[in-house]
């Protein structure tokens, strides 16, 4: 993990206090690239949001899936948790959150919008940044990469009908015709785009040629993130400065459904015997987020100015952290896992391994 991505709180909270500065000195600009829009959807952001997503997924290998039957009790624990648990847990606890708890010294107009916010968040499992925690934790590269690819195509599947569903249910109205544009705009359409390029370098310049464009692409994710936080902040800055508690509020149920989940995944692995370096993936696979999917959604679905986006965007500032702190758990309690009797570990990640490899990501 590079420096620059260790300290990435620090610079999306410089990403905030910076787009909310400009908002106030340039609103002119953000009304601009507020306008410039085509059904719906915002052409800057957009572009932004694929310089995000692309060059994540270039690093996805779905040849991979084939080896799911290997570790099948951590592929089912970890599928339950992010299909089965996670977005329903989320939504459980915006309602008790923000739609109750914090609702009297939240912006009545948007308790709606942030828990939406929230749902989407839980419903995209994470993509790449997963391989950066896999790596801390010793975990099984094999595991991690075929859980990943695994993920990504059941977001092409699960993601628009379980957001769909969970919103109905919080009596959220759904436009569905938006849902599904933002499914195609940046799952469907960036894996074709990122897996024809990932198969030309291959097939003309090996893994060589794969390793040298990531390492020229890494930057580009993080840049287009912390862009379009400036942009987004241009744009909620009015209502954060009017009520900087907003933040604070929103991260709270954020962290309690990443140490639920984490723990829970971690938990179910121990019972059905599975070994701590599938474990511990698995943890960090069902307790993190692909915010960059996230953030993309609720702008599609609910506009650049909506809580619902500024919801998401929370996610990215409590991510590093938050997942740091699994990682330092599920290490140190690798003594007490193993007590269990469970599997033992035939193949760790090391640095420089597989993973390495297949390149580490974002999200």
């Amino acid at each position: 993990m590079s420096r620059f991505e260790r300290y990435l709180t620090l610079w999306v909270t410089l990403c905030i206090a910076a787009g909310i500065i400009l908002g106030k000195l340039m609103p002119g600009l953000f009304h601009v690239i507020a306008s410039a829009e085509v059904a719906q959807v915002n052409l800057p952001v957009a572009v932004l949001i694929w310089l995000m997503i692309v060059p994540m997924l270039v690093k996805i290998d779905f040849g991979e899936l084939h080896r799911v039957k290997e570790h099948w009790r951590g592929i089912g624990v970890t599928l339950f948790v992010n299909w089965a648990v996670k977005p329903f847990s989320m939504a459980l606890l915006g309602w008790i959150f923000i739609g109750h708890l914090f609702r009297p010294i939240l912006p009545a107009g948007e308790i709606d919008s942030y828990i939406a916010g929230l749902v989407i968040l839980a419903a995209a499992p994470c993509t790449a940044m997963v391989f950066v925690w896999s790596q801390l934790s010793s975990g099984e590269p094999h595991f991690t990469l075929s859980q990943v690819a695994l993920n990504d195509v059941l977001m092409i599947f699960a993601f628009a009908p379980i957001v769909g569903l969970l919103l109905g249910l919080a009596s959220i109205t759904v436009p569905w015709q938006t849902l599904l544009l933002s499914v195609a705009l940046y799952i469907v359409i960036p894996v074709l785009i990122a897996q024809t390029i990932r198969r030309i370098l291959l097939a003309h310049g090996g893994e060589p040629a794969l390793r040298r464009l990531l390492t020229l692409l890494q930057p580009v994710t993080l840049v287009a993130l912390l862009t379009t936080l400036v942009v987004l902040f241009a744009f909620q800055g009015r209502q954060i400065v009017a009520q900087p508690l907003v933040i604070l509020l929103l991260a709270v149920p954020i962290l309690i459904q990443v140490y639920f989940n984490a723990g829970l995944a971690y938990l179910l692995n121990r019972g059905v015997g599975e070994a701590h370096c599938v474990a511990a993936p698995s943890a960090l696979i069902g307790a993190s987020n692909f915010f960059e999917l996230a953030v993309a959604t609720a702008i599609g679905v609910f506009g650049i100015r909506s809580g619902a986006a500024l919801a998401t965007v929370v996610g990215v500032l409590v991510e590093v952290p938050v997942m740091l702190s699994v990682v330092r758990i599920v290490n140190r309690t690798k003594g007490w896992y193993e007590r269990a009797g469970t599997l033992p570990c035939t193949t760790e990640s090391q640095p420089g391994s597989h993973l390495e490899g297949h390149g580490r990501g974002r999200a």
